[in-house]
């Protein structure tokens, strides 16, 4: 017995010795599609235990590593969430969030990072609406730093995903003040930085067309809202001593008075073949 013992383990050990290399070192990798960067996209989609994942992502990083791939992303939907604290302690590190995922990041090559940054803006909208006589389309909120201030400002409203600003300003008007409008031009648009947790703010003030002029106030958000004359908009206290706000009256000012030019919606196609749209100043040759 023990002779016959010997024999078979000998037998095996030679087997091994000579099974094809890629299937002595086949191991079990995440499963991973490459981008256009040089770099893989990981989404895990199947529960998954940390410890059976931790192991997996080592060796999914040595092989990426050989491959030369430079930036791995780790799509974790929040249901996957237990498997953060094993990717961080692999090197990962958080990109950005959605309401149903995490986006986790690593630049694997010895060089500088290079993979660009999480959205470093929020884009916002302001209407200018005003009718026939000369009426601006007003609004005091509820809430914010104008809560109680008695100012009558623009309707704004921060645009969402995938909504362009001629579709956001409309649906912010109607949702704040129930006015139909038209988009017509951006009048103007300003940058600031440290706005809202910490990233830079884009602020387009639009020209809107009423086509209604029937109010309708949503009580969620604003206190009153109200046709006024423009010229008693630009005369608040709070619009002469804040320079941005006032700047900002005088282009509707102008824009009511004269031939103020603004930049008007071109629609366009990308390469991609998406609709997208240029925003262009009028040229009358």
């Amino acid at each position: 017995m023990i002779k016959n013992m010997s024999i078979l383990t000998s037998s095996m050990s030679v087997e091994k010795q000579f099974m094809p290399e890629n299937r002595v070192q086949q191991v079990e990798l995440l499963n991973s599609i490459n981008d256009l960067h040089g770099g893989v996209v990981v989404n895990i989609e199947q529960p998954m235990d940390s410890r059976v994942f931790s192991p997996l992502l080592r060796a999914s990083i040595s092989q990426w590593r050989q491959q030369g791939k430079r930036g791995v992303w780790i799509k974790l939907p929040i249901e996957h969430a237990n498997l953060v604290e094993a990717a961080v302690k692999e090197g990962f590190r958080y990109h950005h969030a959605e309401p149903d995922y995490l986006m986790l990041v690593c630049w694997l090559p010895e060089t500088t990072d290079t993979i660009p940054q999480n959205a470093s803006h929020r884009v916002g909208v302001g209407a200018f609406v005003m009718n026939n006589q000369r009426e601006v389309l007003v609004v005091q909120e509820n809430s914010g730093k104008f809560k109680g201030t008695g100012v009558w400002k623009l309707p704004t409203g921060v645009v969402n995903e995938g909504e362009d600003l001629c579709t956001s300003v409309i649906r912010e008007v109607k949702e704040e003040t129930g006015v139909e409008t038209e988009f017509v031009e951006v009048l103007a648009f300003r940058q600031s930085h440290k706005s809202f947790f910490g990233k830079s703010d884009l602020l387009f003030i639009c020209m809107l067309q009423p086509r209604t002029f029937d109010i309708e106030k949503q009580d969620l958000e604003i206190e009153a809202a109200q046709w006024m004359p423009i010229e008693d908009y630009a005369a608040q206290p709070f619009i002469q001593k804040q320079e941005l706000f006032n700047f900002v009256a005088k282009i509707c000012l102008s824009k009511s008075d004269r031939n103020y030019v603004g930049f008007s919606p071109l629609a366009t196609t990308t390469a991609s073949g998406k609709t997208s749209y240029l925003l262009e100043i009028h040229r009358f040759l």
